[in-house]
């Protein structure tokens, strides 16, 4: 079992989703730019990230979510829920879009049932 104080958060983003998440005090990223080998990018650093057993979460934009959802349903399969894989609307679509409705959905797909707080 993974020890609490050595557990970390990861975000694979954008220069700036990355800059913003670390002024919260995320300690490890990667920045993908995006443009032709986004899902090459993506995916590699996902996989980075699964390897290191310090990180416990990792976030990346939904909508590079895509890239990588065969390894999210693989992982989800074979009940591999550690580290947590979150995916966070992104740019100017998640002022477009209801977010708690975008978070009671993600959560009731991930766990069974909506918690409501």
């Amino acid at each position: 079992m993974k020890r609490r104080e050595n557990l970390t958060m990861a975000v694979i983003g954008t220069r700036d989703q990355a800059a913003l998440l670390r002024l919260a005090g995320v300690q490890k990223y990667r920045v993908v730019d995006e443009g032709r080998n986004t899902a090459e990018s993506v995916l590699q650093a996902l996989e980075t990230f699964l390897e290191d057993g310090s990180v416990a979460v990792i976030v990346l934009p939904e909508v590079w979510a895509e890239y990588v959802q065969d390894v999210i349903r693989s992982r989800r399969e074979k009940k591999q829920y550690s580290p947590v894989i979150v995916t966070v609307p992104s740019g100017y679509r998640a002022a477009a879009m209801d977010v708690k409705a975008f978070y009671e959905a993600y959560t009731k797909q991930l766990i069974g049932f909506n918690i409501e707080i």
